[in-house]
């Protein structure tokens, strides 16, 4: 009796031993579960401010970022991947939730940035076929100088000549005026002083007319040189004027012309970003 009442002892003692050991087995991932769910529920949640405060430093940044050199067409689309980027953050925040007002507002906003960013890459396409006349632009201003002074040339030596040659005609008929005039009359012999008259007259008149050919190829050479001079600065003026006109075009090339949307596009984001606060704090 007392035998089997000591082994029922150390059998009961046993199972509870047993059952307690069990149960603190059963009982240890439950805590490890109940652990793992606490350290889910710890993981800190940023407040709206400063989720808020993040997003707006970030788009304030892009809209005052510079591109490094041109075609700056070639960053755009990195940068609204990156706006995109921040505004998806922003969104995606356990802290935010957004309405169909901002999402219009934002939708509305890429819209426009984008047209931008399209007639901005249509118009640095133009530019840069604009640039490549420079070269023959300059080439036309020297080519017009070098014809100029070929034709000039030619007038000046055709001039030469002329002139070379009428002024020895000139000089001929003078000498023949001279000669009449130096001739010896006599009242009875074969010239008289009626002959002698009307050779010098008719010396005289011949050297007159040849001063006024003279005169005369002299005063058009003079036109024409005048034409010709006329004519060679309204042609370079205009190749200058073009050539100007193209460097022109070529500096705005190294002007971000995307600047300025851009900074509009984020200016709105960060407007719609700061609405969308306000509509929260005044419904809440």
């Amino acid at each position: 009796m007392g035998y089997k009442s000591q082994t029922g002892s150390r059998r009961s003692a046993g199972q509870k031993f047993q059952k307690s050991e069990h149960e603190k087995a059963k009982t240890k991932p439950q805590k490890h579960r109940a652990g793992g769910r606490y350290a889910q529920e710890e993981i800190p949640i940023p407040p709206l401010g400063e989720v808020v405060e993040k997003t707006l430093n970030k788009l304030r940044n892009l809209g005052s970022q510079k591109f490094a050199v041109s075609p700056f067409s070639q960053y755009f689309d990195d940068w609204l991947v990156n706006v995109r980027e921040v505004l998806s953050e922003f969104e995606s925040s356990p802290a935010v939730v957004v309405d169909d007002a901002f999402v219009k507002e934002r939708s509305q906003v890429f819209l426009d940035v984008e047209r931008e960013f399209a007639e901005t890459r249509l118009k640095e396409a133009a530019l840069d076929e604009t640039a490549k006349n420079l070269p023959d632009a300059n080439h036309l201003i020297v080519q017009i100088d070098v014809e100029y002074a070929v034709k000039s040339r030619e007038n000046g030596l055709k001039r030469n000549g002329e002139v070379q040659r009428l002024t020895r005609n000139v000089h001929d008929l003078e000498e023949e005026l001279d000669r009449a005039s130096r001739m010896k009359t006599s009242l009875f012999g074969s010239f008289s002083k009626k002959a002698k008259a009307q050779k010098e007259a008719e010396a005289t008149r011949k050297l007159n007319s040849a001063k006024s050919e003279l005169e005369l190829v002299v005063q058009n050479f003079k036109v024409e040189q005048e034409k010709l001079h006329d004519e060679y600065e309204k042609r370079k003026q205009a190749a200058m004027e073009q050539v100007e006109r193209i460097e022109k075009e070529i500096e705005t090339l190294e002007t971000d012309g995307s600047l300025e949307a851009r900074r509009v596009a984020c200016d709105a984001l960060v407007n719609g970003v700061n609405a969308l606060l306000q509509r929260k704090q005044t419904y809440a």
